[in-house]
């Protein structure tokens, strides 16, 4: 090893040039590696990307750097969970709740700051119930129903700790119910909108899937258009300046839709990836028949500087994956 008493001998007698080469050619290696990390292939994904599988209605939570992944599908009566890191790959994992009724759809599911605990909104038999477990991968236990003559529930909890709970009632009318906690109701429910004539009536009228995403002070209720068994089923969204409105449909609705070889978008979730972008994970149907056969999907969404929200829908082409957690 080198003393400081010999490098200021070297130096002394010339030798300073064999150290200021070394230092040289281990800066040109680090040059070189953070050259090749650049050439890197970029990271891709390709829809549908759990195929293979029926699911639809999906809805995506972060826990702990883990995505937890809810559809309907999979089990009968019931829903399972699928995890991933990235969002492109996932892994099944078990049954997460049973709900022992005909027309299990569409589950929701949040974690409750207050009490650490999740909360799963399920549809069943066309009513919304709750269920709460202590883990993502449940078991849920089932605490009672919500609502009545109503489908896809979601809840959306706003920055200052007010809960709100958004579904549809015959799949026209978009409502929300404000919550006194995660399973108790507070208030009375308040309709937000209904189909307008256009892509949400063009082969059946309805409007359901809700999602929140707060943006900029302002709230974006995505919504699904259509019919979900159609070729023509679509995504859009609207806009208010409180939860419970009153909210107006975006101009350049319809934002995710059917195109060659694409069918049916919709019924989705939002959610950001590791570098804090938007992926919205939704479903598309696997052909042009009147049916329900269908794919998880993920695509971007973005917003424009004036506050206006896009999005698309791909499949079968490689794209630019999201950034793993």
């Amino acid at each position: 090893m080198l003393t400081r008493r010999d490098f200021v001998r070297q130096v002394a007698a010339g030798g300073a040039g064999l150290w200021l080469a070394t230092k040289t050619g281990r800066a040109a290696g680090a040059a070189t590696e953070r050259s090749a990390a650049a050439q890197a292939p970029t990271a891709t994904y390709t829809n549908p990307v759990i195929p293979g599988e029926d699911l639809a209605d999906p809805t995506v939570i972060v826990h702990e750097g883990t995505y937890y992944l809810y559809p309907t599908g999979g089990v009968r009566q019931g829903y399972v969970v699928y995890t991933s890191r990235d969002l492109v790959h996932w892994t099944k994992g078990p049954t997460v709740f049973e709900s022992g009724r005909p027309n299990t759809w569409a589950p929701d599911v949040s974690r409750d700051p207050a009490d650490g605990k999740f909360y799963l909104y399920y549809t069943a038999d066309w009513k919304i119930g709750v269920a709460v477990a202590d883990r993502p991968e449940g078991p849920f236990a089932d605490k009672g129903l919500l609502v009545t003559g109503a489908i896809d529930a979601h809840l959306f909890r706003d920055d200052d700790g007010r809960r709100y709970l958004y579904y549809t009632v015959g799949c026209t009318r978009m409502c929300v119910q404000p919550m006194a906690s995660p399973t108790e109701k507070k208030g009375e429910p308040v309709e937000l909108f209904r189909p307008a004539p256009g892509w949400e009536t063009r082969n059946g009228s309805i409007n359901e899937g809700p999602w929140m995403i707060k943006h900029a002070g302002k709230y974006y209720l995505l919504y699904s258009g259509s019919g979900a068994d159609t070729p023509d089923y679509a995504e859009g969204y609207a806009v208010a300046a409180t939860p419970l409105g009153p909210f107006e449909k975006a101009k350049n609705n319809p934002i995710i839709e059917r195109g060659p070889g694409l069918y049916g978008p919709g019924h989705g979730c939002a959610v950001q990836d590791a570098a804090g972008r938007w992926w919205f994970v939704y479903h598309q149907k696997k052909n042009e028949g009147r049916n329900f056969q269908r794919d998880i999907c993920i695509d971007p969404l973005w917003f424009d500087k004036k506050g206006a929200l896009f999005g698309k829908a791909t499949r079968g082409t490689p794209q630019p994956a999201p950034a793993a957690r």
